[in-house]
């Protein structure tokens, strides 16, 4: 018996309808895979289910009846867990108090050495060796993400979704999370999977429902669709040359760094980038890209020797590097990239105050910002007055990369630049970064994702330890190279 559906359900927010009469099923034991491009209607639905929206019409349904949530922990109480997108943690509580937040063990004299126990027992289902009393605030993004999913075990659900669960984890927690969701398959918890990774959707999915433009267009069974099947059904249209045919850079350098030293993090990194250059940068998570980018621009304490076009530069904070013509676009727009509370505007013009009058802002001039990097990047917003955090995930990525440009920047530094990103728009951004090399800028691209940093740079640098590990290009940029020296396995392109 179906335990969780939608029947003909539509969502209205003022006169624009983002759901028409959309009709999901969930039943016990199947992972139900929900994918479409940012704005299909996905968080909407997820939303919905997990007792966050209301439909403005059709029916919520639990076990075959009609039923309303009036709010996230009433539908947790019915069985209905959502592992968010966007972490849903407390930064300044022990990982084991975020666990059982809501659910303390004790009653009125807590029980904390029960708490600790129960968060150790399911970390070591997600073979995490993360200790229940760390700080939320100390730990990682993807340690962040395994809290998230140790908490939704937790609470011993009937249904559970997924948004992006695997976004941020390495190889091996995504392998541990597979575990656990094949465990809960089989005591007959629903599994609404979101996900933009169309090769685990393959792998994982019992049911497939697409959606696009808030209709669902397609539902199939395992095996009916492959990831191009997938792909045409989400945009409408068959995809073609997905990367966008490679440049030729100039031999003229752009950026020369020496012994780029990050206490801890990064030891001693050389590494150069010619102009009209995308230099990808691989490596397993841990490996130091991102501490490499952000002691690069100021956002780390480092010591290195920079060049930029030839003259020495100086680089203590972040404002040293935008004088410098570097720019930083980074891995977390969230938290660090934009202010989801704040308007598009607010958003794109914060960095650069000074160029639209400092201390009285011309508002025309930032306006017309906003007219061009709408027009230049694409973004889709149904107001300019909106909250950027209502934008969907591609559209937020979009205008951060429009507020990373707007200094007009010369070398950019772009950490996972499709994160969460579905595969319409992330043929967009790869547009947007080929043609910003054939300007003849210089650009570092950071990806987990292999076929990504292969398909969009002339050249790979792969980390390792903190270290480069080896360099490959041309031929020699194949997953099985990049893997070899992330491992520290000898290989011959290394």
């Amino acid at each position: 018996m179906t335990v969780l559906a939608l029947r003909n359900v539509s969502k209205s927010f003022g006169p624009i309808e983002v759901l028409h009469g959309v009709d999901l099923a969930l039943e016990p034991g199947e992972v139900h895979a929900l994918i479409g491009e940012n704005g299909a209607g996905k968080s909407t639905i997820m939303k919905i289910l997990g007792g966050f929206l209301d439909p403005t019409t059709g029916d919520l349904l639990l076990d075959g009846q009609p039923r309303q949530f009036t709010s996230g922990p009433q539908a947790e109480a019915a069985g209905v867990v959502v592992i968010h997108q966007e972490f849903n943690l407390a930064p300044d509580l022990s990982v084991a108090a975020n666990v059982f937040l809501g659910r303390e063990a004790g009653g009125f004299r807590l029980d904390h050495r029960a708490m600790r126990e129960g968060t150790a027992d399911l970390l070591g289902q997600l073979h995490s060796p993360i200790d229940p009393d760390t700080l939320i605030r100390d730990l990682s993004v993807p340690d962040r993400q395994m809290v998230e999913i140790a908490k939704a075990l937790s609470r011993k659900a009937r249904v559970l979704i997924m948004d992006e669960p695997s976004a941020v984890l390495t190889h091996r927690e995504v392998g541990a999370l597979y575990e656990q969701i094949d465990r809960l398959r089989g005591q007959g918890v629903a599994i609404l999977y979101c996900s933009h990774r169309l090769d685990e959707v393959a792998h994982l999915a019992d049911r497939i429902t697409v959606l696009r433009d808030g209709r669902v267009v397609r539902q199939a069974l395992r095996g009916e669709l492959d990831e191009n099947g997938m792909a045409t059904a989400m945009v409408g249209r068959e995809l073609q040359d997905f990367y966008p045919p490679k440049g030729h850079p100039s031999d003229a350098l752009a950026l020369q760094v020496t012994g780029l030293t990050v206490p801890g993090e990064v030891h001693g990194v050389d590494l150069s980038l010619r102009q009209g250059e995308v230099l990808g940068i691989a490596g397993l998570v841990g490996s130091g890209r991102t501490e490499l980018a952000e002691g690069l621009v100021g956002l780390r304490p480092a010591s290195a020797e920079i060049r930029v076009n030839g003259q020495p530069v100086h680089i203590r904070e972040l404002r040293d590097a935008f004088a410098a013509g570097l720019a930083y676009l980074t891995e977390d727009r969230k938290e660090a990239g934009l202010l989801l509370e704040k308007d598009l505007r607010v958003n794109l013009t914060l960095a650069t105050l000074e160029r639209f009058g400092g201390f009285r802002i011309d508002t025309s001039a930032e306006d017309a910002a906003l007219d061009r990097a709408v027009a230049d990047f694409d973004i889709r917003a149904p107001r300019r007055d909106m909250q950027t955090g209502k934008l969907s995930g591609g559209n937020q990525q979009k205008l951060l990369l429009a507020k990373t440009m707007l200094p007009d920047p010369r070398i950019i530094i772009i950490d996972e630049p499709t994160r969460g990103i579905d595969v319409g728009t992330k043929r967009q951004i790869y547009a947007f970064i080929r043609k910003l090399a054939d300007e003849g800028r210089s650009l570092v691209v950071i990806s987990s994702e292999m076929t990504e940093v292969i398909g969009l740079s002339d050249r790979i640098l792969v980390m390792r330890g903190g270290r480069i590990a080896g360099e490959i290009s041309g031929p020699d940029m194949t997953e099985e190279n990049i893997v070899r020296l992330a491992m520290g396995v000898s290989s011959e392109a290394a």
